[in-house]
């Protein structure tokens, strides 16, 4: 017989593990069934689910670096600045007839050297994360808009603009386009390498207790500059997917981007506090922001509108990060 305290500490324990992991499908589930009730004949469609899965490839590949970053204890306010860096880098490389494998890179590069800046700043000049991220979030967007000139920049058409492509009659066999299968891989990868890592160990080491990280021999500043350098890579590959999307260079792309990247995380159970986080739940939070977003579109809600709920989205998972804390302490 399980004393009275145990028994508390299990029902603790289970609503904690509920809210992290099956609230988030939970909540997708109500989602889908509330715009498919309201919308039936345009919202529950084959064309539209893959219109969804498309645009949850770009916010999921984003989320799976902010992932990194949350759970190290961090922020980044500029992710959506990046990935519109990053396809204006992509379009400028391919106008100047460099292959599209190069072009790629060159965009991921792009991320990934906006990651190691960030990260740079805030472990050796001990700078806040919120504070960095917020200054490269306009000085990001208007480098973007400087080197496109201000306007958006066309690009030869190549295999890159087929990854974030809806399936053509032929290639139906793939069941998802190449840029989701992308963002599968990529969600294996990362959940391998926080599970079973060293290097994901000592960020979640980081995210729990600082302190007690680098007491325990866990290079704090290498870690920190490594989680931004890769969590900015991943918004590089993100601005990969976001340009075979819009098969353009757009410096005006993905603003306000970043919000509904970090509620994705919230969603699935990342504490902005730090030390908790999960890839499964990133994806469907991403999932929900997308449906959120669609189902909006299909309503014919105006923007302000869709801008209002995803606010609200947004405190509703900081609110349910709390509650979870409350209850298992």
């Amino acid at each position: 017989m399980s004393s009275k305290p145990e028994l508390r500490m299990k029902q603790r324990k289970w609503w904690s593990y509920w809210l992290a992991n099956i609230g988030p499908l939970a909540g997708l589930g109500v989602v889908i069934l509330l715009f498919g009730l309201l919308r039936p004949r345009t919202f529950l469609t084959a064309d539209n689910f893959q219109v969804m899965l498309l645009q949850t490839a770009v916010v999921a590949t984003a989320a799976l670096g902010m992932t990194l970053i949350i759970i190290s204890g961090g922020i980044d306010l500029s992710i959506g600045s990046n990935i519109a860096l990053c396809t204006v880098v992509i379009a400028l490389l391919l106008k100047n007839n460099v292959s599209p494998l190069l072009a790629a890179t060159g965009g991921v590069a792009t991320g990934a050297a906006c990651g190691f800046l960030i990260g740079f700043l805030i472990t050796k000049l001990r700078l806040t994360p919120f504070i960095v991220t917020l200054g490269t979030w306009g000085a990001l967007r208007g480098a973007a808009k400087g080197f496109a000139g201000e306007t958006m920049v066309s690009a030869p058409s190549t295999w890159l603009n087929d990854l974030l492509q809806t399936l053509g009659p032929g290639k139906r066999f793939m069941i998802f386009p190449p840029g989701v299968w992308l963002m599968i891989g990529l969600t294996f990868l990362v959940g391998a390498m926080l599970r079973y890592t060293r290097f994901g160990r000592h960020i979640f080491a980081i995210g729990s207790n600082e302190q007690t990280a680098r007491l325990c021999g866990v290079p704090i500043g290498r870690t920190k500059l490594l989680i931004y350098t890769i969590g900015l890579a991943f918004a590089g590959i993100a601005g990969v997917l976001q340009f075979s999307y819009l098969t353009v260079g757009d410096p005006t792309t993905a603003a306000g981007l970043e919000l509904a990247i970090i509620a994705a995380v919230v969603i699935g159970g990342g504490s902005l506090n730090g030390g908790e986080g999960s890839v499964f739940g990133t994806v469907v939070g991403a999932l929900i922001m997308t449906v959120v977003a669609n189902g909006c579109t299909k309503m014919n809600l105006s923007n302000w509108v869709q801008e209002i709920v995803t606010g609200l989205i947004i405190i509703a998972a900081v609110v349910l990060d709390r509650l979870r804390h409350k209850r298992v302490a």
